[in-house]
């Protein structure tokens, strides 16, 4: 198996950049640098944070928590996996935005707020309907504010497939993808193997419990037809891998024709040549969840597409810092410094 190797990488280019991130030396393990920030980031409160329903065109819904007032800048923000608005990578972001001068609005895919949505259908890698919703949205109500916005993980997925889609007809003055599983295929077969496999028990876990939350939501609210969905897709606890779970439900749900049609209309390494958006591609050379073949080469991207390749960092961890108990978030220093750079640009 290939390893992703940041000293082969020509960084001559303007598109292709070695990271500054040092990891914390007490968090040099990749496993290490991934689980810590998941399980002992807590952000309680923030200032001016709001929840707002939006109804989607096909007479769902999706939650959306905004933080800040005025008429600054407003980013997006997209979670990943099993993740929500709560999640500590995406209430960090919006603190240190705020304390910048950004509003931010981190949007819960379906059923990701707490409280399941109406429909059968949930959300996936690349399903982008709602970003596009959502974005419009906001042009719509602040037709003059730079929009921005920054995907972790599939939601990075989401975002870019999204911007490759869009092209020039979209108004963004940046965007920031963190770890993202740009090839799912790829992913999938990953986290198949060793310690990898903890990841995969869990994130389906939490995948299942999400299904059958929906299943009683759609039972209690009357919607016979939508949770008939469900129980089509039969018995989810037997599913041991992402290869399983994406066929007999992703696909089955969202319209594809099996596993391989979803992961190959849905990865977004495929749309990167088609990004016109100043775009920073961030990834890890140890991420867990996937291995150097997700990474395009240097002619896959588009002239407004920067990856940046750190040595360390896991799956959206990269924490930095000298003291254990003062960890520090390198991306909250990152994201917001290449959004102020590309703001001052435009």
């Amino acid at each position: 198996m290939r390893r992703i190797n940041a000293n082969s990488l020509n960084t001559k280019s303007k598109m292709l950049i070695h990271s500054e991130f040092t990891a914390a030396w007490w968090l040099k393990n990749h496993h290490l640098q991934t689980i810590y920030p998941a399980l002992s980031r807590k952000i309680s409160f923030l200032p001016h944070y709001q929840r707002e329903r939006l109804t989607t065109p096909d007479d769902d819904f999706i939650e959306v928590d905004f933080c800040g007032i005025g008429t600054q800048p407003l980013i997006i923000l997209l979670h990943g996996l099993t993740g929500s608005s709560q999640s500590g990578y995406i209430k960090g972001l919006q603190q240190i935005l705020l304390s910048q001068g950004f509003r931010s609005a981190a949007l819960n895919f379906r059923g990701c707020s707490g409280m399941p949505n109406n429909k059968a259908r949930s959300y996936h890698s690349g399903d982008t309907e709602d970003i596009n919703f959502l974005y419009k949205t906001l042009r719509e109500r602040e037709p003059n504010t730079p929009l921005g916005a920054v995907g972790f993980s599939l939601g990075g997925n989401v975002l870019l497939k999204w911007l490759g889609e869009q092209g020039n007809s979209v108004d963004l003055f940046a965007a920031v993808a963190v770890s993202v599983p740009l090839v799912l295929s790829i992913c999938a077969t990953k986290l198949d193997s060793g310690f990898s496999r903890l990841y995969r028990k869990n994130l389906l876990k939490e995948l299942n419990d999400y299904m059958q939350a929906k299943l009683i939501h759609l039972e209690n609210i009357g919607s016979v037809e939508e949770a008939i969905k469900i129980k089509n897709l039969g018995d989810l606890s037997s599913i041991q891998s992402f290869w399983q779970y994406d066929d007999q439900v992703v696909a089955k749900l969202h319209g594809f024709n099996d596993v391989f049609d979803y992961y190959q209309r849905s990865s977004s390494r495929q749309f990167l040549k088609s990004i016109t958006v100043p775009t920073l591609l961030i990834q890890a050379a140890d991420d867990p969840f996937m291995t150097a073949a997700v990474l395009p080469d240097q002619d896959e991207l588009s002239p407004s597409v920067t990856m940046e390749i750190a040595f360390g960092g896991g799956h959206v961890g990269f924490v930095t810092g000298k003291n254990p108990f003062k960890p520090d978030f390198w991306l909250e220093q990152r994201i917001p410094q290449y959004l102020k750079q590309q703001i001052n640009i435009g």
